[in-house]
């Protein structure tokens, strides 16, 4: 593809991008060189380099009543407090309860049988790495105001 046509084309590209790239790129580089530094902050206000603190009132029950899913595959919430739990590559706390051996003698939800999937879909006899670390997906359900506002309503499925 190296036509006559295709080289001036490309000439002519690489002209543009030569010739406008100063007056593209310039006077973002000069506002923002005057502007001074930008403060990053979290959305409930926190330096973003901190940890972000809990919002003002936020409350974990302990042992509510499962909330109703907002869409279909939603990762059903935790009811109840984790402060505390450990889950690292070695030990994982939410296991003590919620797998299959231990689930009916400690009246916790069993794991999903997904959660014994590889990517392939290949079943294992244990937890798959990909789905070992619970609070990736599951979060405790809280009092929490929201951060920003929305409009979002549950999927007309779930009513």
């Amino acid at each position: 593809m190296n036509t006559p046509i295709f080289q001036s084309a490309r000439l002519l590209a690489a002209t543009l991008a030569v010739c406008l790239a100063p007056t593209l790129f310039a006077p973002q580089a000069v506002q923002a060189a005057t502007e001074g530094p930008v403060k990053l902050q979290t959305l409930r206000g926190a330096e973003i380099d901190a940890s972000d603190p809990e919002g003002e009132g936020t409350r974990y029950g302990r042992d509510q009543p499962v909330l109703p899913r907002d869409f279909v595959q939603q990762p059903p919430l935790i009811p109840h407090a984790i402060r505390g739990y450990t889950i690292t590559k070695n030990f994982n706390k939410c296991l003590d309860c919620h797998s299959w051996s231990r689930a009916k003698e400690t009246g916790a939800t069993k794991i999903s049988v997904t959660h014994f999937k590889t990517r392939d879909g290949e079943e294992l006899s244990s937890v798959s790495p990909r789905r070992y670390f619970c609070v990736q997906c599951h979060v405790p359900q809280s009092d929490a105001k929201p951060l920003v506002g929305n409009t979002f309503k549950p999927g007309s499925g779930l009513r």
